[in-house]
C-alpha cells in the first residue's frame, strides 16, 4: 500500500489518494472525492472501488488521478476483456466492467448530463429522463465493429492508439471489431510510417484496407492515398418497406460503426416518424450517403427527401439504392445550407460528437417543422442541443439510450422532439 495514502491538506499533484469510487463519469472515468472534497476522476476505476490513486492534474473543483492500486475490488469489476485496452490503448474503456451493469452506468451519465442544462430551457415538459428514458443494448457485446481506423507508428506497424495519446499500441488486437477485421495488420503489415490505416469489413464480407494521411484529432481523413486490399469501395445495404436498399461508398466516408446500429436507426425512424405531415418534404442533416434516406420516406409516406452533409467521400456518387426517388443530395455544411431548402414537415439530424451547435437549432426550428428526430453521440453535447431546443419551443416526447459500443463508453441516444 503506498505511503500517505490519506493525504492531509489542500490536494496537490502528486499526492496519493484512498478513494470509494461512487459512480462513473462521462469519458469512461471512475469519480471519487478527495479529502478536501475535490471531485476526483480515476480512469480504470469502477463504481463500487476502493482504490489507490496519485493525483496528476488539480484544478480548483476537480482533479485528476491515476490508478496505483485496487485495494478492494467492486463486485462489477471483471478481468479486463481486451488485450489492447489492458496495454493501455484506448479503445475498450469499460472492457473492467462487467457488461450487464455498462448499460446502466451510461444510463446514469446521460440522465446526469441532461441535468441542469436541458430542464432550465423546458425542452423535457412532462418527460422524465430517470423513469421514461428507453434503454438497448445491441449484440453482440464483442466482435460487433465493422470499421476501425489504426494509426501507424514510426516503424510502420498499425495498431489502436493509447488512450489520451498518439502513440500507437501496435502489440494487442482489440475485441470490438468483427472476426477477420484485423488479420495481419496489427503489428504485423508495415506501412507508411506516421499514415492511418482505414479497415471495412462490408456487407458481403469483403474487407478494404487503405490508407490515408494522418489529419487533426477530431477531424476525419476521407482521401484515400492508397487502396491495399478490396478496391476501397466498399458495399452496405439497409431493408425498408420498399425493399432493400444498397449503397457504395469509398471506406474512408462514415458509416455506422456497429453492424447491427444501421438497420436498428433505420426502423426506429420509421417508426418514431410515422405521420401525415402538411409538408411534402424532409429534411436528412448530417445524412452521409444517405442511409436514413429509405426510412424517412416511409415515415412521411413518400415526401421528398433532401440529404445534406458536408463529406465528399459522402456525396461523391448516386447511390442505388435511392434511384428513382424523390431525393436532392445537397454537398454541404448543414449551418449554411437550411435556410435555403424547401421546408419540411419531419427532420432527422445525427450530428458528429461535437453536436449540431445552437446556430443550427435555431436555423432548423426556424423552418417550423412537425417534428425532429434528434440522434445525439455525446450526452454532452446533445444536453446542450435540446436545451437549444427546448429554447425554440421543442418537447421531448421519446428519448432512447442505445447501446451501440459495448465495452467502451459511447453510446448513441435517439430523441424525438415536437413543437410546443
Amino acid at each position: 500500500m503506498p505511503e500517505n495514502l490519506e493525504g492531509a491538506g489542500a490536494l496537490e499533484a502528486g499526492d496519493a489518494l484512498r478513494l470509494t469510487i461512487t459512480a462513473m463519469a462521462h469519458g469512461g472515468e471512475g469519480i471519487g472525492h478527495a479529502p478536501d472534497g475535490r471531485v476526483v476522476f480515476v480512469r480504470g476505476a469502477v463504481p463500487g472501488d476502493t482504490v489507490a490513486a496519485r493525483a496528476v492534474k488539480v484544478k480548483r473543483r476537480w482533479a485528476r488521478a491515476e490508478l496505483v492500486e485496487v485495494l478492494e475490488a467492486s463486485p462489477m469489476r471483471v478481468p479486463t476483456a481486451c488485450p489492447a485496452a489492458a496495454a493501455g490503448a484506448g479503445c475498450c474503456d469499460y472492457s473492467h466492467i462487467d457488461p450487464a451493469a455498462q448499460l446502466g452506468f451510461k444510463r446514469d451519465v446521460l440522465v446526469g448530463q441532461l441535468g441542469a442544462l436541458a430542464r432550465r430551457s423546458g425542452v423535457l415538459g412532462g418527460f422524465d429522463p430517470a423513469t421514461d428514458l428507453e434503454l438497448r443494448s445491441l449484440a453482440p457485446h464483442t466482435g460487433w465493429r465493422t470499421r476501425v481506423r489504426l494509426g501507424v507508428d514510426a516503424n510502420g506497424r498499425a495498431g489502436v492508439r493509447h488512450a489520451r495519446s498518439a502513440e500507437v499500441v501496435a502489440s494487442e488486437h482489440c475485441t470490438q471489431p468483427v472476426a477477420g477485421l484485423l488479420d495481419g495488420l496489427v503489428g504485423e503489415a508495415r506501412f507508411t510510417p506516421g499514415s492511418e490505416v482505414v479497415a471495412v469489413m462490408d456487407a458481403d464480407g469483403t474487407r478494404h484496407v487503405v490508407e490515408t494521411a494522418r489529419v487533426q484529432r477530431g477531424r476525419r481523413a476521407e482521401t484515400i492515398t492508397t487502396a491495399i486490399e478490396g478496391g476501397g469501395d466498399v458495399t452496405e445495404r439497409i431493408a425498408g418497406p420498399e425493399g432493400e436498399h444498397e449503397f457504395t461508398f469509398p471506406a474512408t466516408a462514415f458509416w455506422q460503426a456497429h453492424a447491427q446500429a444501421p438497420q436498428v436507426y433505420s426502423d426506429i425512424i420509421a417508426s418514431w416518424g410515422a405521420g401525415d405531415y402538411a409538408r411534402g418534404a424532409a429534411w436528412d442533416l448530417y445524412g452521409g450517403v444517405g442511409a436514413f434516406v429509405p426510412a424517412i420516406r416511409a415515415a412521411t409516406h413518400g415526401a421528398r427527401v433532401i440529404s445534406v452533409d458536408y463529406s465528399p467521400a459522402a456525396s461523391a456518387a448516386a447511390q442505388p439504392g435511392l434511384a428513382g426517388w424523390d431525393v436532392e443530395m445537397v454537398q454541404g455544411r448543414v449551418e449554411g445550407s437550411v435556410d435555403k431548402l424547401e421546408a419540411p414537415g419531419l427532420v432527422v439530424l445525427a450530428p458528429p460528437r461535437a453536436g449540431a451547435g445552437e446556430a443550427v437549432v435555431r436555423a432548423v426550428a426556424a423552418a417550423a417543422p412537425e417534428r425532429v428526430i434528434h440522434i445525439g453521440c455525446d450526452p454532452a453535447t446533445l444536453s446542450r442541443d435540446l436545451g437549444a431546443w427546448g429554447g425554440e419551443g421543442y418537447h421531448v416526447g421519446r428519448m432512447l439510450l442505445i447501446d451501440a459500443f459495448p465495452a467502451t463508453h459511447h453510446f448513441e441516444t435517439i430523441v424525438e422532439l415536437t413543437r410546443a
